[in-house]
């Protein structure tokens, strides 16, 4: 068939695989991100969607059939009973690029079973979020909308992005995408990378150490951005030590997965102030944040 987009026609070309029945882990509504399905070709078709094995239960919905799971919301949890009422299950694909959190053994183990994520798919997004995040505290925008909400007339000073510099702990593709914007407004750029030789001839770098260089790191950085992949050897890599470790000033940024921070630690260099001016958080070690959570 043919595609419509903007009044320009694209040629389709015909779906010849194997026929996909989907079945879809998220909720039903508030997900924009799902109507980009309506595309699916005539071969794949969704059996369902929901969050819970009761959900689909309750709906009478039969996954013994279905082949492919569509994870946007789902975790190890809510996967597990899922996955374990479909014995034809051959693709299971996660619509971030973390999977830690939908990972069990049974699933793991299952050597038919393949796994696919989002990888790269939102760099573009967390990096605007990054430099979003340094303008915050740059700008000072909360003194800003403050005195906007007061109507109060008050110059105040501001620092520049300009020649500050950008740490960032876990060089990937979404770390790849800080530096570019970071270089845009004139930054140096410092990062930690596993294998730092693969950052060799990198136009974005200023410096690279390996995994033992984090203190490093930040040690030299106003603005730190931790954007490392979860695994057993990251887990918990920012702790007391890191913070301590921090340019005085510095602001801390994770975009990465919740538990490569300590928060306990974080928490306490945000309440003693020393060093750390503040942080921005799009991940946290519980999600949803609990509204008791001195975090917010």
């Amino acid at each position: 068939g043919n595609e419509i987009v903007n009044d320009l026609v694209f040629d389709k070309p015909p779906y010849t695989g194997p026929r996909c029945d989907i079945i879809v882990i998220a909720s039903k509504s508030g997900d924009d991100s799902l109507t980009e399905l309506r595309w699916l070709p005539e071969k794949a078709h969704i059996v369902g969607t929901n969050l819970t094995i009761e959900d689909f239960d309750k709906d009478g919905i039969d996954l013994s059939h279905a082949n492919v799971v569509l994870n946007a919301q789902g975790n190890a949890s809510s996967l597990a009973p899922i996955i374990a009422r479909m014995p034809k299950l051959e693709w299971v694909h996660s619509m971030t690029a973390g999977i830690d959190h939908i990972l069990f053994p049974e699933f793991v183990n299952d050597e038919k079973i393949v796994m696919t994520n989002a990888k790269g798919i939102f760099s573009s997004s967390l990096a605007e979020y990054v430099m979003g995040a340094c303008s915050y505290f740059a700008k000072d925008f909360p003194r800003l909308m403050k005195q906007k909400n007061e109507r109060n007339w008050c110059r105040y000073c501001v620092s520049e992005l300009r020649d500050c510099t950008m740490g960032i702990v876990g060089y990937g593709d979404i770390g790849k995408a800080c530096a570019k914007l970071a270089k845009a407004y004139g930054m140096r750029v410092l990062a930690t990378r596993k294998r730092p030789e693969l950052c060799a001839e990198d136009p974005f770098l200023d410096g690279v150490w390996g995994s033992d260089g984090v203190c490093e790191v930040l040690a030299q950085s106003d603005y730190i951005v931790c954007a490392a992949a979860l695994t057993p050897e990251t887990r918990g890599m920012v702790g007391e030590a890191q913070f301590q470790s921090i340019k005085k000033g510095g602001v801390f940024i994770n975009i990465g997965r919740g538990p490569l921070v300590d928060e306990d630690a974080l928490l306490k260099a945000l309440k003693t102030g020393d060093r750390l001016r503040g942080a921005a958080l799009d991940v946290f070690c519980t999600e949803p944040l609990p509204v008791d959570s001195p975090l917010w």
